[in-house]
């Protein structure tokens, strides 16, 4: 089993930006970590991901050049770096977890946590 717990949400300025940490514990030998989030009465979305070793990762285009993901081994942490924040940013942002390899699907996501709220005000 894995446990995820996200922080670092909060409320921002259009332009600002926003570090977002999830921190696993349990079994996290070898987990590729995700980034999503879910705006009000959207569907939940892709953001980024990373592999365990922190050599490959992917952003949904919407993000590319504005977010940064990456990963703390001895820390179990992964981060989010949210630069240039718009309004279209907000949502409940939310981590997961898979075995090895990197995926865009949050359907192929084991492991969840409770969420963030990230709000950008215009």
């Amino acid at each position: 089993q894995v446990q995820l717990v996200e922080s670092g949400g909060g409320l921002v300025q259009a332009g600002g930006s926003l570090r977002l940490a999830c921190a696993a514990s349990g079994r996290t030998f070898r987990l590729a970590m995700g980034w999503f989030r879910q705006a009000p009465g959207k569907e939940r979305e892709f953001v980024a991901t990373i592999t365990w070793r922190g050599d490959t990762t992917s952003y949904a285009d919407s993000v590319k050049g504005r977010f940064t993901i990456s990963g703390d081994n001895n820390k179990n942490t992964v981060y989010l770096q949210m630069n240039n924040l718009k309004p279209e940013d907000t949502a409940v942002y939310y981590c997961a977890a898979r075995i090895d390899s990197i995926a865009s699907s949050g359907r192929s996501y084991n492991y969840w946590g409770q969420g963030t709220q990230v709000t950008v005000s215009s």
